[in-house]
């Protein structure tokens, strides 16, 4: 008994003294790492790495940017189910220990001792959150040791809602995906309230092996380790056994999922990135930007199709390139047949496919997911060989003479479901719509597809503007004296300019003459020869001056004569802008792109240097009533109006009659050797632009002009933009009279003349003489007989 007792006391006081010497030797290590340690307080204003998004005016998503995939989420928004499979995966007494787990601890000692290294961690929660945010992964003591002592004070600085909230949003769970939230979408397509049990039970296996152990790279791994974190669940009493076992028999579904692009929009979502990192370098990219676009989601549709249709029509009145490539040879597997389409990618609406069989005019094609399709007559008869802009083929009789087996081509799906043969369009094209009022950009695509090439023409592309430059020039000689009754003489000139490298002899587009003309019906019928005759009288320099006020480029603006022609350069943002003037009654506007940027919810104060993409002014006061932008007056704004009205309902642009509007006004373009067309026109809500070209200029075919291959495109933009809206007529100012006038001479019209039509003046405008009727004049040459 007494020896048990000395032995009871020796054994005590060693454990003591044990116990004495871990004490000191703990309190060594706290003096001597302490120090070195960063500030836990750090974690109290942390900022995740998360992605640039872009959103159109209506929340569409429209571009993600970053490296990282990451949706923060705050503890309140995590579900009970995610958070006790965590728990049950990585750290069941979490809410009871004050940072560190001796357990697992002893276990990592009892490695390191036998194996002079530490094989498994024994990390808590707080210890994981420690090492994610302040420490490397390396397997040293020295390290083990710094995580521990951050782990108490971790603990003792935050709350361990704090801590679980920074633990699930910073963890990398493999696919570039950090945080819950961020797995949840991409590998399930949802939100993280949406997840089942076995769901959220998969996710929270991925931080012991995120990129080796996920249901993407090794399904089989990925589900043992979701049911034994299940069967976790259901030992610790979070499951029952009805829904233990019902999510142990629930099928893995999980697959990558991209971001959920919900808008089509990649020229607007890149001008935005630009932006963005012009303002903000690479933090652009993690610091958690969203930016909200001016674009409206059903105006941006539209444009995107409105283009495309475009370009495919004038393709198909120019005829077929042939196949993109062949494959060579009879023995093809399905698999590899889709293994050498699977190299070919998808532009836009534009797919591709191989050919399988020909019959006489039917023809069946492999599409990349495997869907084997037939291509009508109907949706092939179109495809002449191209030879030239101007020349084709014959008319193939047969589907043979179009396409044959082995051939890599391109198919469309129509209206009706139906397959189209197609090609990607060499020729090019851009559509701009934005608000004439604010500057609002409503909708910008710059080509037919930015995957296949991603030069913007909506806002890069500089090219001669032609004819939709004369409005400008003739809103500078109303601006000057001259009404739209102003009559100009529609006849041959020849032109001696040193700047044109001497003698030039200009023509109309129909290389007639009319004599003299009104100014109203010069504009709508587009006369280039009173064009020049305004522009010599108004005098180069002034003429140059007035449509640079429009928003164009001085050097991109020559003083020459050849400027009435529209032989300046312009993107076909520039010329949107410009024609904004005419719609919202006289005032230049600067168009943008960007509503707001916000950071955490929050709406960013942008730096100084921020450009015009952004909206610099409080959006209730938009409509521009600074004098000081003031282009034209009010006055010559309506009676250009007026005119361009009458392009519409009488001159180049009748086509766009079908809208069944009254109050739209517009003009058409078309360069020399119809190497540009155009067609820029507005309502009083939205003012647009298309062009049509090829991105070297290059004739475009003689039957190719802005109201043929530009005015469609704008047609079915205009459609969508205008739905819903009112057919308003612009304002007429209380300073403008009309008067009825003659026609012929643009005098007023004499008393009982038949043929009279109404104008619209100024008041210091209005004419003061009469025309004089056919029986005056007859009367006058008998009484000038009389004397002979």
């Amino acid at each position: 008994m007494r020896i048990t007792l000395v032995l009871l006391k020796l054994v005590l006081g060693l454990f003591l003294l044990g116990l004495l010497t871990a004490v000191g030797a703990g309190a060594a290590a706290w003096f001597y790492f302490s120090p070195k340690l960063p500030n836990v307080q750090q974690l109290k204003e942390v900022r995740f790495q998360t992605p640039l998004r872009i959103y159109s005016a209506d929340g569409k998503l429209i571009a993600e940017y970053g490296e990282q995939r990451r949706v923060p989420i705050r503890y309140e928004e995590i579900p009970e189910g995610m958070i006790q499979a965590i728990l049950a995966a990585e750290d069941s007494r979490f809410y009871e220990h004050f940072g560190i787990d001796i357990k697992g601890l002893s276990r990592a000692a009892l490695q390191l001792v036998s194996s002079g290294e530490i094989q498994t961690g024994g990390s808590t929660i707080t210890m994981q959150v420690a090492k994610n945010f302040f420490l490397t992964r390396d397997r040293t003591f020295e390290r083990k040791f710094n995580e521990i002592l951050l782990s108490f004070i971790i603990e003792r600085e935050l709350t361990k809602q704090e801590i679980m909230e920074l633990y699930v949003n910073k963890i990398y769970l493999g696919q570039r995906a950090y945080g819950v939230q961020a797995a949840a979408q991409v590998y399930y397509g949802k939100d993280i309230h949406e997840l089942s049990i076995a769901q959220m039970a998969m996710i929270a296996g991925l931080p012991k092996a995120p990129s080796a152990s996920n249901p993407v790279s090794n399904p089989r791994r990925s589900l043992e380790r979701r049911n034994w974190i299940l069967g976790r669940m259901h030992s610790l009493g979070y499951i029952d056994e009805s829904t233990y076992q019902s999510a142990l028999n629930e099928p893995e579904v999980a697959r990558y999922h991209t971001s959920d692009i919900e808008l089509s929009a990649f020229y607007v979502a890149e001008m935005v990135r630009q932006e963005m990192f012009r303002l903000y370098g690479e933090n652009a990219y993690i610091d958690g930007y969203r930016v909200t676009t001016s674009i409206e989601s059903r105006h941006q549709q539209a444009s995107d199709e409105a283009l495309r249709a475009a370009l495919i029509a004038y393709n198909e009145r120019h005829g077929y390139y042939g196949p993109e490539d062949r494959i060579e040879g009879q023995e093809h597997t399905l698999e590899s047949l889709l293994a050498q389409l699977n190299r070919v990618p998808v532009f836009a609406n534009m797919q591709p496919a191989v050919v399988t069989r020909t019959d006489e005019r039917i023809a069946k094609a492999l599409l990349r997911s495997g869907e084997e399709i037939e291509i009508s007559w109907e949706n092939m008869r179109w495809a002449r060989r191209f030879i030239n802009v101007n020349s084709m083929g014959p008319v193939p009789n047969r589907a043979a003479e179009i396409m044959s087996a082995g051939d890599i081509i391109r198919v469309y799906p129509t209206a009706n479901n139906n397959w189209r043969l197609g090609q990607i369009p060499r020729v090019q094209g851009a559509l701009v719509a934005l608000d004439p009022h604010t500057g609002a950009i409503q909708a910008l695509s710059g080509g037919f597809s930015f995957a296949h090439n991603n030069f913007n023409r909506a806002t890069q592309a500089y090219r001669q503007p032609g004819s939709t430059l004369k409005p400008f020039l003739y809103a500078a000689a109303l601006e000057q004296g001259y009404t739209a009754a102003s009559i100009v003489n529609d006849s041959p000139i020849v032109i001696h300019d040193v700047s044109l490298q001497g003698e030039w002899r200009p023509e109309n587009h129909s290389r007639d003459f009319e004599g003299p003309m009104r100014l109203r019906e010069a504009l709508y019928k587009s006369k280039n020869l009173v064009s020049i005759r305004l522009l010599r009288d108004l005098g180069v320099q002034q003429g140059q001056q007035a449509i640079i006020n429009f928003g164009f480029e001085p050097n991109r603006t020559p003083a020459n004569l050849s400027l009435a022609l529209g032989a300046s350069e312009a993107t076909p943002l520039q010329l949107t802008s410009g024609y904004a003037v005419f719609a919202n009654g006289g005032y230049r506007i600067d168009p943008y792109f960007i509503l707001k940027v916000e950071n955490d919810n929050e709406e960013v104060t942008l730096p100084e240097e921020a450009g015009l993409a952004f909206i610099e002014q409080n959006p209730s006061a938009l409509m521009p009533k600074d004098e000081a932008r003031r282009v034209i007056s009010t006055e010559t704004a309506f009676i250009i109006n007026s005119i361009l009205e009458d392009v519409i309902k009488r001159g180049t642009g009748r086509r766009a009659l079908e809208l069944n509007r009254q109050h739209l006004a517009g003009k058409t373009g078309t360069t020399n050797e119809q190497k540009d067309a155009w067609f820029s026109g507005y309502s009083q809500q939205s003012v647009a632009t298309a062009w049509i070209g090829y991105d070297q200029p290059a004739p475009l075919g003689r039957s190719e002009y802005g109201g043929t291959a530009a005015l469609p495109a704008w047609i079915t933009l205009m459609r969508s933009g205008l739905e819903g809206q009112e057919d308003l007529a612009y304002p007429m100012p209380e300073s403008i009279k009309t008067a009825m006038i003659d026609p012929a001479s643009g005098q007023l019209a004499y008393n009982g003349q038949d043929n009279a039509i109404r104008e619209f003046f100024t008041a210091d405008t209005l004419p003061q003489t009469q025309a004089i009727s056919p029986e005056v004049r007859r009367q006058g040459s008998v009484i000038d007989s009389l004397f002979d």
